[in-house]
C-alpha cells in the first residue's frame, strides 16, 4: 500500500467515525442506557434533510435535526426517568418509530420511495481548508498529511473531534462531571446529598440528544446530499457497542470510533481487489457488519 492510498483510506477512516464519535459521546454516565441512538439519528438525518430540502438552508436543516433529536431525548427520558420504565424498552420503541415514520413522511411529503430530494449546495455543508494546506501540498509526507488528510473535511468533522477533549474535560475537571459520575454510579448517595438525580439525567440525555443531532446532520446534509432509507445503517449501535468497549471514558471512545471506522473504510476500499496468496475479495464478504 502506498502512500497516497494509505491517506485515501484515512481521510475514509475519518469521514465514516464522525457520526460514531457524536453519537458516542452519551449520557450512559448518568447511569442511562440510550438503545435509542439509531432512532434519533435517522429522525435527525430526515429532519435536516427534509428541512434544507425545503428551505433551500443548511442553517435550518441542522436546527430540525437538532429539535427532533432533543424531542426524541426527552420521551426517552420522560419514560425511563420520570416514569421509571424500561430504559431498553423505551430505547427500541424509538428505533422504530423512526425507521417507520421517516420512510412513511417522506413519501408522503416528497413522493420518492422515502428519500428527500437531493439537496443544492446551499443546502448542504461545505467542506474548510485549513490554512495554509495549499501552501503545503508539495512538501513530501507532511504536505499531503496536513493538506489532505487533516484538511479538506467538514466543519462538523472538526467539531466531532473538538468535543472529545471538552467532554473530558466536563466529565473530569468540572462539578457538573463529578455529579453526573457520581449520578451513574451511585445515584442514592447523590440523592442523600441534596442534588436532584433527576435533573442531572435529564441534562445528560439533552446533551446526548444535541450531539445525536449533529450525527444525523453529518449523514444527511454534509456526507450525503440527501435522506435515504435507513440511510444511519446501524451506526446508532455501532456508536453503543464503542462506548461500551471503551469503559465510557472520551479519549478510548474516540479512538474505538476509529477503528470501528477504519475497519469500514478498509471493508469499502478491499471491494474487487486482489489479496496476494487469496485473490479477489468478494464484494459479499467486504459487506458483511
Amino acid at each position: 500500500m502506498d502512500h497516497n492510498t494509505l491517506i485515501v483510506l484515512l481521510q475514509s477512516t475519518i469521514r465514516v467515525s464522525v457520526p460514531l464519535i457524536l453519537t458516542a459521546l452519551d449520557a450512559e454516565r448518568s447511569g442511562v442506557v440510550d438503545i435509542g441512538l439509531e432512532g434519533k439519528m435517522l429522525a435527525a438525518a430526515f429532519a435536516g434533510a427534509a428541512t434544507a430540502a425545503v428551505t433551500g438552508s443548511a442553517i435550518t436543516g441542522i436546527g430540525a435535526a437538532m429539535l427532533i433529536s432533543v424531542a426524541l431525548s426527552l420521551v426517552h427520558g420522560y419514560a425511563s426517568i420520570s416514569q421509571r420504565g424500561d430504559q431498553i424498552v423505551s430505547g427500541t420503541a424509538i428505533n422504530f418509530i423512526a425507521a417507520g415514520a421517516t420512510v412513511i413522511l417522506g413519501q408522503a411529503w416528497f413522493a420518492q420511495g422515502g428519500r428527500t430530494p437531493a439537496l443544492s449546495a446551499d443546502a448542504r455543508l461545505s467542506t474548510y481548508n485549513l490554512p495554509g494546506a495549499d501552501a503545503v501540498r508539495e512538501v513530501p509526507v507532511l504536505g499531503p498529511i496536513y493538506s489532505d488528510l487533516l484538511s479538506g473535511h467538514y466543519l462538523l468533522t472538526y467539531f466531532a473531534f473538538a468535543m472529545v477533549p471538552i467532554t473530558w474535560w466536563v466529565l473530569y475537571r468540572t462539578r457538573f462531571g463529578l455529579r453526573l459520575r457520581a449520578v451513574g454510579e451511585n445515584p442514592g448517595a447523590v440523592d442523600t446529598a441534596g442534588i436532584s438525580v433527576t435533573y442531572l439525567r435529564y441534562r445528560a440525555v439533552l446533551v446526548a440528544g444535541f450531539l445525536c443531532g449533529f450525527a444525523g446532520t453529518y449523514l444527511a446534509i454534509a456526507q450525503s446530499a440527501a435522506f435515504i432509507k435507513d440511510m444511519s445503517a446501524g451506526k446508532g449501535f455501532i456508536a453503543l457497542a464503542a462506548l461500551i468497549f471503551a469503559k465510557w471514558k472520551p479519549v478510548p471512545v474516540m479512538l474505538a470510533c476509529l477503528l470501528f471506522g477504519f475497519l469500514d473504510a478498509l471493508a469499502n476500499f478491499m471491494q474487487g481487489k486482489a489479496v496476494p496468496g487469496i485473490g479477489e475479495v468478494p464484494v459479499q464478504i467486504c459487506r458483511i457488519s
